[in-house]
Formats: structure tokens, C-alpha cells, sequence
């Protein structure tokens, strides 16, 4: 999509530090992270969201998070980490374009760590 800002980082057409790259993902720090480590991981191909993906996509689904710990450990998350994946307008995904959120790094020590 022409006026899609990841299909435009895909396609080099805007600059991202990319962290990792494959013949069908690309994943780059943040620009606003929420964690020491806060990666996107996005398919170079176009998908809007969870909501439009088809039997089709479930390789590249599963290729995404199949890298989701290699990418997290070369980061510098060898803990654990979180992935995230926005859906839609009550899942308040920013972009519309299939993107999954790497966050992690070093424990946050005070009162908002909550153990689940």
C-alpha cells in the first residue's frame, strides 16, 4: 500500500534501525519505546491486522514468532519478553498494517510490577 508507513519501511523508502531482516519480516527498534527493549516485527507483505489474515498467512504468522526470542535475546532480553499484537480500533492498533510488539530488557523495580 502506497500511503502505508511500514510498507514503506519495507521497502527502504523510510529509514528504521532494523534489528533483524528475512525474505519475509523485517523487525526494528521502536521510535517510542515502552521497555529497554521494544522491537516491531512486521511481514514485508501487507496485512491489516489479525482481523484480515487467511489460512494462507499462517506460515508467516508462525515465522514471526518462531524469531520472536532470537530477536528478543540479541536485544538484550535473555529473561523473558513479551509480545503484543494490537488488533483493530478496541485493540488500539496505531498503524494499520500486521505488526508485533518485542518488549523486554531488565525487570522494572517499584510499585507498577505486577506478577500474574
Amino acid at each position: 500500500m502506497s500511503d502505508c508507513i511500514f510498507c514503506k519501511i519495507a521497502a527502504g523508502a523510510i529509514p528504521a534501525a532494523r534489528v533483524y531482516e528475512d525474505e519475509q519480516l523485517i523487525a526494528f527498534k521502536d521510535i517510542a519505546p515502552q521497555r529497554p527493549v521494544h522491537i516491531l516485527v512486521i511481514p514485508k507483505k501487507h496485512i491489516t491486522s489479525l482481523a484480515t489474515v487467511s489460512a494462507d498467512d499462517a506460515p508467516l504468522l508462525g515465522q514471526m514468532l518462531a524469531k520472536a526470542h532470537e530477536i528478543a535475546l540479541a536485544q538484550g532480553s535473555p529473561a523473558g519478553f513479551r509480545v503484543i499484537i494490537n488488533t483493530g480500533e478496541i485493540g488500539q492498533q496505531e498503524v494499520q498494517h500486521l505488526h508485533m510488539h518485542i518488549l523486554g530488557g531488565p525487570q522494572p523495580v517499584g510499585p507498577m510490577v505486577q506478577k500474574h
